[in-house]
Formats: C-alpha cells, structure tokens, sequence
C-alpha cells in the first residue's frame, strides 16, 4: 500500500530505542504496561438508562475485566484494567475526598478494585492534575496528598494523570508533586503522566529528564483517535522525534504513543495490524480500548 515505506521507515527508526539515563526507581513497569481502558471506545457515557451496556460503570468494568480473563489477554500479558474519565461524582465529598458517581458505581471504587485483584488483574483509574478532568469532574489540584490516599486505600495500581483546566507552565512542579505524593502512600502506584502532550508543539519544551524521573510512563502528544489518518500522523511525530526521545525509554519509564485502536470502526485489518506492530517494536505501552464483547 502507498503508506508500507513509511512504515518500514518509522520502524526502522524506533529499532535504535535504548536506556541510557537514570529514572524514576519506584520499581514499576520494568516493562511496557499492557492493559485494556475505556476511553476511545466508551469516552465519557453516563447516561445508564440510555445506554445501560455501554456508560462508565461498575457494570461495564466487572464485564470486561472478566472478558479479559476469559478470552486469554490476562494470559498474554495484558494484566491492567483501566478507567478513564467521567467515573468521578460531580463533587467531593463533605471532607474533601473523591467519590465516584453514586449510581453507577454504587459498590464503590475499592470493592470494584477488590473484584478486579479477584482475577488477577491491577486495577487502574484515571485523574487531572487541573481543577477539574477533561470532562469536568474535580481534579487533583490542590488535594494531591488526600487524593494520594485515597487511591492507596482503593488499592488502585495504576493512575493516569491528565492535564486539563490547569496551566502547562506548572507542570514542571505538579506531576513530580503527584508522584512524591503516591511513592509517599507506601502503597506501589505506576503513575501514567500527560505531561509533555500540553507541552510539545508550544512555546514550552518538555524536560524529559525531570519528566522520566518522575513518571513511569508518559504521553507525549496529541491524542490518537479511531482512524489511520491519527495513527499515521502520530507515528510520524514519533519517527521525526526518535533521537531525541529514546534516551528517556527503557524499564520503568517509557514514551507513550497513546492506546491502540485496534478493533473499533476506523483501521482496516491491515492497518490495525501496523498499528499492532509499530506499538511493539517501538516497545510502547499496549493498552487496548476496544468493547472485548464485539
């Protein structure tokens, strides 16, 4: 097809990744983390009633993470379930702590963690570093050491931290002020970071040496959607970038192309196969977002 040479290209370049500096040492991640999360294929649908199959809930999560044993990914490796935003109450609680939405989590953050652990999986969830997510619920700021407990006491394995409604000249100072918070729970967290993605292609210039000591993994641009036109156009960027982003790759730190769209709506079978395939050279982060029932 028109676009086999530029593949071979970008893979070609990605085969030259090496760890050549020192990183955050919490332990974590000493290899890609593989998973499944909810964002590009169930965004942000709360309407339960409307769409009782598909919203963000306790429901959706106890059924994929029970397809993701039953259909072998566990088996393969693919051990984190995640979710993204919109799981969040509109409001904190009366002390301050996070909840989630009351009716579509009625069993509450730690018994869905509790179930998830019952497979043998980890269970992740998604925050922002802003006053409020991405899709407007209450973010972390100004709470990160509350919030850091919390997570602990959920049990949670995996957070992944957004960067919206907050201002990219403070990243510098908030992420690591995250990851100092949960390394200080005790509680072994893998802190997943947006930070650079609200930084490249500006005026700011990401410190990738500050970002991989303290992030155990992070996006490093634009969001990827269900279609080869995203995906082509990230591997792109990644291949003009490779020089200077590989020193920061290797065991418990890794660049993040974003989640694999494969088998959704908007990749044939031979482009959901490069995908596959450049994530995996690239020794990139494998987290699927697909409906594991389809």
């Amino acid at each position: 097809m028109w676009w086999t040479n530029y593949l071979v290209t970008y893979i070609l370049l990605f085969l030259c990744l090496c760890d050549q500096v020192n990183s955050l040492d919490n332990g974590l991640l000493r290899q890609p983390p593989m998973g499944w999360l909810t964002w590009q294929r169930f965004r942000c649908v709360t309407d339960c009633q409307a769409h009782p199959d598909t919203c963000i809930s306790e429901k959706l999560i106890r059924t994929q993470a029970e397809l993701l044993v039953q259909g072998g990914y566990l088996e393969a490796g693919y051990k984190y379930i995640i979710i993204d935003d919109c799981w969040l109450n509109h409001s904190r609680a009366a002390d301050g702590s996070l909840q989630p939405d009351e009716t579509r989590f009625p069993s509450g953050i730690r018994a869905l963690a509790d179930y998830v652990h019952s497979l043998g999986l980890k269970f992740g969830i998604y925050e922002d570093y802003g006053t409020y997510t991405c899709g407007g619920y209450p973010g972390v700021l100004g709470h990160l050491e509350q919030d850091a407990k919390t997570f602990a006491n959920w049990t949670v394995d995996y957070l992944k931290l957004d960067g919206c409604y907050a201002d990219p000249k403070d990243f510098d100072v908030g992420y690591p002020a995250m990851g100092k918070a949960l390394n200080e729970t005790g509680y072994p967290i893998a802190y997943s970071c947006s930070w650079p993605a609200y930084e490249e292609g500006t005026a700011l210039a990401p410190n990738y040496t500050a970002i991989e000591q303290a992030c155990n993994l992070w996006r490093n641009w634009d969001d990827i959607d269900d279609s080869w036109e995203s995906v082509y156009t990230i591997i792109q960027w990644f291949g003009n970038n490779s020089q200077r982003l590989s020193p920061f790759h290797g065991p418990g730190h890794w660049n993040d192309p974003d989640m694999l769209v494969i088998g959704n709506f908007g990749l044939s079978p031979a482009q959901s196969r490069a995908q596959m395939a450049i994530w995996s050279i690239m020794a990139a982060p494998l987290i699927l977002s697909v409906d594991l029932r389809t």
